[in-house]
């Protein structure tokens, strides 16, 4: 028999939500095309490949959230350390609220994550564009 866990995925996403900032996709274009803002992209490299990014978002896969954003990991990005609002972005949002509460711990700020995700911002009429195709061969 499978163990239940203490603690739902949905749970985390819901405390996430209650601790952080969350924009609308009207707030986060303003916040992007005034320069304000960079849109960080954490969905896996395929859902980019097959659905298309928000233009001018920068990719960063979930799993590497940690290492990009702190300047003492090897893997540090320096976009990460600009001095800018950064709004993290999923297909729907629960990874983005847990990829903005661990980046508001980090000290990473400000930060907010998009609410709705990609699946809103597509809904709002939102630019889309599809992954350059060299990034599709090599990711």
């Amino acid at each position: 028999m499978m163990a239940k866990p203490r603690v739902s995925a949905l749970d985390l996403v819901e405390a996430a939500r209650r601790d952080i900032t969350e924009v609308t996709v009207e707030e986060a274009l303003a916040a992007s095309a005034s320069g304000e803002a960079v849109i960080v992209d954490i969905r896996d490299i395929r859902e980019l490949q097959r659905e298309g990014r928000i233009p001018g978002s920068v990719h960063c896969p979930r799993g590497m959230l940690e290492f990009w954003i702190d300047p003492q990991s090897p893997y540090f990005k320096p976009v990460f350390g600009e001095a800018k609002r950064f709004i993290f972005h999923c297909a729907v949002d629960w990874r983005s609220a847990l990829s903005t509460q661990t980046a508001q711990a980090m000290g990473l700020s400000p930060v907010a994550h998009l609410k709705g995700g990609f699946e809103a911002w597509k809904a709002a009429g939102a630019p889309v564009e599809a992954l350059p195709e060299h990034s599709r061969k090599t990711q």
